[in-house]
């Protein structure tokens, strides 16, 4: 375990942060604000190394990059810092007592992309607490991970708002539109702009530096929509998408959040493209088969995705699932 610095909580100080002050003991009893501030007092309890300081219901199971792990250990040992405290998401649902939270931190003297979903159990104590974090993170990516985009946090005017049960649809059917390569599985809007780990994978400007369309096919593919993407079989090299989770809608901020497992088994050395000028297909012979246990924030308004803030890693091919569904 970690020594606390003068910087982190300690005693009292975190027993009182990792206790919402809104929250108290009867079944579904944690609304909304509380359901944030038990997310911000569990990153809290990272920082200080401070799980005791957490309640958890008995038997609690707490999982990190897919692999099963103590309470108290895993990020709590190696979370160093709050990071940029500006960039944190939050994705709160009282309906289904769980909340979802992307937050900059760091670990030892590395920025990292934490990804932690909670669940409640009917005591209000934590039953699942699940992390994916994000390592390695290049000074392109850092760029676009100093604040969340404008549009994520804004409210959603009440004209807009879709209820929580379309919200959850919506936020499933995008696994099947990337699956199947097929945008008219789910409804995107034409402003569509995705990051996974930062990076901006949609509708970028097509003159960007250092990018021509007649030698690299993602200076075309990268500057099209989430959903012209797909319909240019760019993600035909995904085998399936698997422990589809998408349990966690926040309507007053239209996000929805999503976790999945994407296999790729790289049986083919070559995929087919449909209508990308200059290129027929995607070299893909250079790539080993992989996993990606990932994490999908949707921002959902008038019934249709519009924006995407993803994480995910990379892990060995055929990694066992973390809190299974099927």
């Amino acid at each position: 375990m970690k020594q606390l610095t003068g910087l982190m909580l300690a005693g009292s100080a975190a027993m009182a942060l990792a206790t919402p002050a809104s929250a108290d003991n009867h079944a579904g009893s944690c609304d909304r604000q509380c359901l944030i501030d038990l997310a911000d007092a569990y990153a809290g309890a990272l920082v200080a190394d401070n799980a005791p300081g957490l309640r958890w219901a008995d038997g609690a199971v707490v999982m990190e990059n897919l692999a099963p792990v103590a309470a108290g250990d895993g990020a709590f040992d190696t979370i160093t810092g709050d990071g940029n405290d500006d960039y944190a998401i939050h994705v709160a649902d009282p309906v289904s007592q769980q909340v979802g939270l992307l937050k900059m931190m760091v670990e030892g003297d590395a920025p990292v992309l934490v990804g932690i979903r909670l669940k409640l159990d009917e005591s209000g104590a934590i039953s699942e607490a699940e992390h994916l974090v994000a390592r390695n993170l290049s000074e392109g990516q850092l760029a676009n991970l100093q604040a969340p985009r404008a549009q994520i946090l804004k409210p959603v005017p009440a004209a807009y708002v879709d209820s929580r049960e379309r919200m959850l649809w919506i936020g499933e059917s995008y696994y099947d539109a990337l699956d199947n390569n097929n945008s008219r599985q789910s409804p995107m809007a034409d402003d569509c702009v995705r990051h996974e780990n930062g990076f901006q994978t949609a509708r970028n400007s097509f003159t960007r530096p250092g990018m021509a369309f007649d030698d690299n096919e993602f200076a075309y593919l990268g500057g099209l929509g989430c959903a012209a993407q797909m319909d240019t079989n760019m993600w035909e090299y995904i085998d399936r998408i698997e422990n589809r989770r998408v349990e966690i809608a926040d309507p007053v901020t239209g996000l929805v959040w999503g976790m999945s497992h994407f296999h790729h088994d790289m049986a083919e050395d070559r995929t087919d493209l449909i209508g990308v000028p200059w290129f027929e297909y995607r070299d893909m012979s250079r790539f080993n088969p992989f996993d990606m246990p990932a994490i999908h924030v949707y921002k959902v308004w008038g019934g249709a995705i519009h924006e995407i803030e993803a994480l995910g890693i990379v892990m060995p091919y055929q990694s066992p699932h973390s809190f299974a569904s099927e």
